[in-house]
């Protein structure tokens, strides 16, 4: 697994099968999760990074159990 940061497009990338060739994408929210010809997850990328990150982080200090996506954008 890689996981590399974009600072200029604020992109996370999470690489998860670096070696297997890209089928398809799916985007929701700020998720774009790219899939190989069996449906595995190979590449997650998550778009405003800074956004989502702090809003993860603000909600684990909290103890919330559930992040809500849309209030990372």
């Amino acid at each position: 697994m890689r996981v590399t940061y974009d600072r200029e497009e604020d992109i996370l990338t999470i690489e998860l099968l670096p070696d297997a060739p890209i089928h398809h994408a799916e985007h929701a929210g700020p998720f774009i999760s790219h899939f190989d010809s069996k449906d595995r997850l190979v590449l997650l990328e998550i778009l405003d990074a800074s956004a989502f990150i702090g809003t993860v982080v603000q909600a684990s200090l909290k103890g919330q159990a559930e992040i809500s996506t849309s209030s990372a954008v």
